[in-house]
């Protein structure tokens, strides 16, 4: 997926520019830039034949919109009043979407790309530059963060947490591929890649700095300076721990987090892990 260069050289010549330089060509650059984003015609992030590759200028896109706005008042949010930036107020969806927004305090920021077939309960947050695939479902109490890729047909369940980023430009997203449940109260973080059909038990805590043993493999997978945590494809991730060395460790029985692959997704994971066709 590529944006016409014409946008791209725009963005990253407005950006470049001081704040007292930027002025009503550069507003327009970036209405362009923000429509093409909601579109899902630019990602900060898409898949390339092996992995993923980040789109830089989409984040300084980003960037640049909240140097170029200004922060007004969102009289139109119902009873409670706002303040954020005009460049970011929150998306107005329409009937022809085809996306589920469920009443009661969900909000997608200006910028996010939710495809059609998308439910999302209340209350969920979509942040600007998220990616939402089609007929993926967001939980009560989800977030979904800046600039994070998610896939076609994921579940994400009540209160999970998908961190966002946009500094420093280069650094990947966190990405949630296709046919991925994260269960409830999950967080993923610092760029962490789920990889397709896995499935995330409640609780699961992934970072950039955690390590993930998977005992049916026998190795474990953690972030290294050129490439970032992935969990496998089809792996299931449940909560664990590991003991500490050390006597002060050891004479109080101290342990850390420590995610486990216990198996890989089979028929049974997969009937325990389906969505009910009812719930669209």
């Amino acid at each position: 997926m590529t944006a016409r260069p014409s946008l791209q050289q725009e963005i990253e010549s407005a950006f470049e520019l001081p704040a007292e330089r930027l002025g009503s060509e550069a507003r327009a650059s970036f209405d362009r830039f923000l429509g093409a984003l909601e579109r899902g015609e630019v990602r900060a992030a898409e898949p390339m034949s092996g992995g993923w590759q980040v789109n830089a200028w989409v984040k300084k896109g980003i960037l640049l919109g909240f140097r170029l706005g200004r922060v007004v008042a969102a009289e139109d949010a119902g009873p409670l009043r706002f303040f954020d930036k005009d460049t970011f107020l929150p998306r107005r969806l329409a009937l022809a979407d085809k996306v589920r927004v469920v009443p009661g305090g969900t909000a997608i920021r200006s910028g996010a790309h939710v495809a059609p077939g998308v439910v999302l309960m209340p209350p969920s947050y979509v942040n600007v530059g998220a990616y939402l695939g089609e007929g993926t479902m967001v939980d009560s109490h989800a977030l979904v963060g800046s600039c994070a890729q998610i896939g076609q047909h994921v579940h994400l369940s009540a209160a999970a947490q998908i961190g966002g980023v946009l500094e420093p430009v280069g650094a990947l997203p966190v990405i949630i591929e296709d046919e991925v449940l994260v269960g409830g109260n999950c967080g993923v973080y610092e760029g962490t890649i789920v990889g397709r059909r896995a499935v995330l038990g409640a609780g699961v805590i992934l970072t950039g700095g955690i390590t993930v043993y998977d005992v049916v493999k026998g190795c474990t997978y953690r972030r290294t300076p050129g490439a970032p945590l992935r969990i496998p494809e089809g792996a299931v991730v449940v909560p664990g721990s590991r003991r500490l060395g050390g006597e002060f460790a050891e004479s109080h029985g101290l342990s850390l987090a420590a995610p486990v692959i216990v198996k890989y997704r089979d028929q049974k994971t997969d009937a325990s892990a389906a969505l009910e066709d009812a719930l669209r």
